[in-house]
């Protein structure tokens, strides 16, 4: 039999490393640092933690390796459901910080971190949002057709870089009003 990093996963799943082993680590882990940041018990009770601590989560995972818990109340398959879509949340936002980071510096000696964090924060739903195939329906498309919508589009596009090349200097105490007010002075050519 060839052994494959697959192979491994499978045989750690079949001695229970995700049913038992990690949401004991997980709430072990939590329990203990709040109790120690919080300090609860006192200063320096480290050992009264680490006992609360292991009776806690040993009282999450005991119940769920019995099958004690109520259908649909199992605290470690809530958690092992949980915490796949808590860390596609984590990505997502770790991505728009990124992008914000990459396209946030000075354009023109003016910083315009705020107007493409935002801009970041649709890509990345969009983004995501396709992945989970959200825009799967395409009922903008067959309302308005594709051309309608790539032209649209093209015109958004080339009209904020002649936005940003034309613009004047702002002025420092300019608010997001002013932004969107400038926008429209752009559009009704003001």
């Amino acid at each position: 039999m060839a052994y494959e990093f697959g192979y491994l996963i499978e045989t750690l799943e079949s001695w229970g490393v995700a049913d038992v082993l990690l949401p004991f680590i997980l709430v072990f882990t939590i329990v203990f640092a709040v109790l120690q940041r919080t300090e609860i018990l006192g200063a320096g009770k480290k050992n009264f933690n680490v006992v609360i601590a292991l009776v806690v989560s040993l009282s999450v995972v005991i119940p769920h390796v019995l099958g004690n818990y109520p259908s649909g109340y199992d605290v470690v398959d809530i958690i092992n459901t949980v915490l796949p879509q808590v860390s596609l949340v984590a990505i997502a936002f770790l991505m728009v910080l990124i992008l914000a980071g990459l396209v946030g510096g000075k354009i023109i000696g003016e910083s315009i971190g705020g107007f493409l964090v935002l801009i970041s924060l649709i890509a990345i739903v969009l983004i995501f949002g396709g992945s989970l195939g959200w825009w799967e329906s395409n009922w903008f498309y067959n309302f308005f057709g594709e051309e309608t919508v790539a032209l649209v589009i093209m015109i958004l596009v080339f009209g904020l870089i002649i936005w940003f090349i034309t613009r004047e200097a702002k002025t420092p105490g300019k608010k997001i009003t002013d932004f969107v007010k400038d926008i429209g002075n752009f559009f009704v050519g003001k």
